[in-house]
């Protein structure tokens, strides 16, 4: 017995010791293994904040597109009204890559920051939110007006810039250049609500040409084709004077824009501003609104979906359509030009309608159908632009051939489907619409 105690005295604190070591070891692997699951949680949740770090860091350090040095006496300060639309967004990108100061005036009806969100913060551009209806005035809490020249071969080389800079400049933006680009230009919008559309056009312009007049600025206006109607001469020159239906559907939009014209001669004549006056044609190209309603937009937006392509009428009435590279460069051509008499501003390659929707069919790939709807009232039959003055006083003429533009577009909507997609929302193109009207009591 004794050596049987004396055996079991000596083996039995082992086997404690050897239980009590495995549970340690068992508990130990379990809590780092909970331990690497709490890591690897951490990390799941932490990962998305490092990346929205990393977002703003970029944001911080924002990298601009390539933008020209220009000396004090060649860079220009330019307004553009209008400049986050479609159109201004580009003729603003050209300008501050060629060096220049551009401030942006837009009131986001049919513009977008979207367009122009690339240069937002650079030195040498400003965004302003306003509707040009209303007077440009600009509010702030203090005004360090520091602008004019103070040695004497600085202010003596050009007195009447000094004299303006101190007492015109204290009331007005400088500039001195304005591209009035600020409408609604396509059917739906400026037909949803006529009577805003014949304000920007009218009492916009008014400002815009009071500005131009009071800061001594050269103001171009972004007219249209649309000031020739339905024209009964084939191709339009400028020296015609148009076939406009004065109360139509479109009325609010081609009259407004011959006011438009009629005043800024008027303010040459009178006040001696400097004008410049583009009428422009078709245009399309990336940063088009997918659903405004134009004749490029719904073909290229239907066809990307696979819905009909729908046509107003039998398609045989004709457009020409320019790339809007091309319109930029012939509007910057036209503003430092000597030309202040109109000048079109389009793409002589004619088109109908319907070759025009086989056409985007074809690029896109589509198996969309073409679907003929009923004529839209007032609808110009032919539109070719004559630009024989253009090319012989601006040097200029489109470029950019007509298929490489529509797949730049196509591209571009492509990735705003995506886009759209991503964010739960599919635009449908836009028919035209007119806005009704509040019913009044008879009394």
């Amino acid at each position: 017995m004794d050596s049987l105690q004396r055996c079991l005295y000596e083996t039995a604190p082992c086997s404690v010791i050897q239980a009590v070591w495995g549970n340690f070891v068992s508990m130990r692997s379990i809590q780092e293994n909970s331990e690497l699951k709490i890591e690897s949680r951490i990390e799941e949740i932490v990962e998305p904040l490092r990346e929205k770090i990393r977002d703003l860091e970029k944001s911080f350090t924002q990298k601009y597109p390539p933008v020209k040095f220009l000396s004090e006496k060649d860079r220009k300060r330019i307004l553009i009204t209008g400049g986050a639309g479609f159109v201004g967004s580009h003729l603003t990108d050209k300008l501050m890559m060629d060096g220049h100061e551009v401030t942006v005036v837009d009131n986001f009806f049919t513009g977008r920051k979207r367009n122009v969100e690339h240069w937002i913060g650079h030195e040498n551009f400003e965004l302003i939110n306003h509707d040009v209806v209303e007077p440009l005035y600009i509010e702030v809490d203090q005004i360090y007006h520091l602008a004019s020249p103070a040695s004497p071969p600085n202010y003596m080389y050009n007195p009447i810039k000094t004299l303006k800079t101190n007492t015109i400049g204290t009331l007005n933006m400088l500039v001195d250049q304005i591209y009035h680009l600020a409408s609604p230009a396509s059917p739906p919008n400026y037909m949803y609500n006529p009577i805003k559309t014949l304000k920007t056009n009218t009492i916009g312009t008014l400002n815009m040409l009071g500005l131009a007049k009071r800061v001594g600025a050269r103001l171009l206006l972004a007219s249209t084709s649309e000031v020739y109607g339905d024209p009964e001469v084939h191709p339009q020159s400028e020296d015609y004077w148009g076939h406009v239906n004065p109360i139509g559907p479109r009325a609010c939009y081609d009259e407004g824009k011959r006011v438009a014209e009629t005043m800024c001669y008027a303010y040459m004549k009178q006040e001696g501003v400097e004008v410049r006056v583009a009428r422009i044609f078709n245009t399309f190209g990336p940063r088009m609104h997918m659903n405004d309603g134009r004749v490029v937009s719904n073909f290229i937006l239907q066809a990307l979906q696979g819905e009909p392509l729908t046509v107003y009428g039998s398609g045989s009435q004709t457009r020409a359509f320019q790339y809007v590279s091309d319109l930029v460069n012939g509007l910057v051509a036209l503003m430092n030009s000597n030309v202040s008499s109109p000048i079109n501003l389009g793409n002589p390659e004619e088109h109908t309608i319907l070759e025009f929707a086989q056409l985007i069919k074809t690029l896109v790939g589509s198996g969309s159908e073409i679907q003929f709807l009923s004529e839209a009232q007032d609808d110009p039959q032919k539109r070719k632009p004559d630009i024989k003055k253009a090319k012989l006083m601006l040097g200029w003429e489109p470029v950019v051939p007509l298929e490489e533009g529509l797949n730049k577009a196509i591209h571009y909507f492509r990735k705003e489907l995506e886009y759209q997609a991503n964010n739960q929302y599919i635009p449908k193109p836009k028919p035209a619409r007119i806005k009704k009207g509040r019913m009044r009591r008879a009394r």
